[in-house]
């Protein structure tokens, strides 16, 4: 039986939404390993963060990244072996802040990778500042006079950088999350799933959105996905909050429009064994 757990003592805040979101990745990877993918054959690289500490909590390899850069670093793995499941988990912080040139691009390029954003709505671990998608008002240490700027819309920021896999999830809802994150990992290239989570520390004016959050059915049209993001604005708990998978379209990865990452992905083999 493949055992995903690690022996590393876990420090999130107790009742952190972040046990849940473990929770629901080792449920995805456990059905993955059951229907033939390889533990061995699954790599995570984070950044730095509370979300970045599921390093330490999930069996398979990997490597912590620079604040904000965990995708430069998974780019160079799909690119030193295309036959690798890399999974990239970030913050809001670091993924639509710092990271923001990184999260555009690499959906451009559509390499075979996931990208899960665990999205509270601050930087949590460095004691709640703002991000990019954190509500105007909201007051911290370094902006007692609170936030001015309108907060980003990351999910239409991906459907506009052509984005071939967009979805969100509840950090709560284990089952659904699991079953997003199998079907992620599953398409053929970039898939961008956000997981909006409460923190239970800092920024708690913006938690409690479980009512506003409703599940859509898969998607593949367009104007359709364009319709569901602009549903809600980050900016506080009005609107709609859909949830599942918003976008999916099929196109050509960075694998296959560049020959030499083709066979390597087609002979199973990395740049080592060619």
């Amino acid at each position: 039986m493949t055992d995903l757990n690690t022996k590393e003592p876990i420090t999130w805040c107790p009742g952190c939404p972040n046990f849940m979101i473990l929770a629901s990745v080792k449920k995805a990877l456990g059905e993955l390993i059951k229907k033939g993918y390889k533990q061995e054959d699954f790599t995570m690289v984070t950044d730095i963060g509370c979300n970045a500490k599921i390093y330490d909590y999930i069996n398979i390899s990997g490597i912590y990244g620079l604040h904000g850069r965990a995708l430069a670093t998974a780019f160079g793995i799909t690119l030193g072996n295309p036959n690798l499941h890399v999974l990239a988990f970030m913050g809001d912080g670091g993924c639509y802040s710092e990271g923001m040139s990184h999260f555009m691009h690499a959906g451009r390029y559509n390499s075979n990778m996931t990208l899960i954003v665990h999205d509270n709505q601050s930087f949590s671990l460095t004691t709640g500042q703002a991000t990019g998608t954190s509500q105007q008002g909201f007051k911290t240490k370094a902006e007692p006079l609170g936030e001015f700027n309108k907060p980003l819309n990351p999910v239409k920021i991906a459907l506009a950088a052509d984005f071939s896999f967009v979805a969100r999830c509840n950090a709560r809802d284990i089952e659904h999350t699991a079953e997003i994150l199998e079907k992620a990992i599953k398409h053929k290239g970039f898939s961008f799933v956000e997981i909006i989570q409460d923190c239970i520390i800092f920024n708690p004016e913006i938690n409690n959105k479980d009512s506003l959050m409703y599940k859509v059915k898969d998607n593949s049209d367009k104007k359709t996905a364009e319709k569901l993001v602009e549903e809600w604005d980050y900016n506080g708990k009005s609107g709609k909050i859909p949830l599942g998978v918003i976008y999916q379209k099929e196109r050509l990865t960075l694998e296959d429009e560049w020959p030499q990452l083709k066979t390597l992905r087609d002979k199973k083999r990395n740049w080592e064994e060619k």
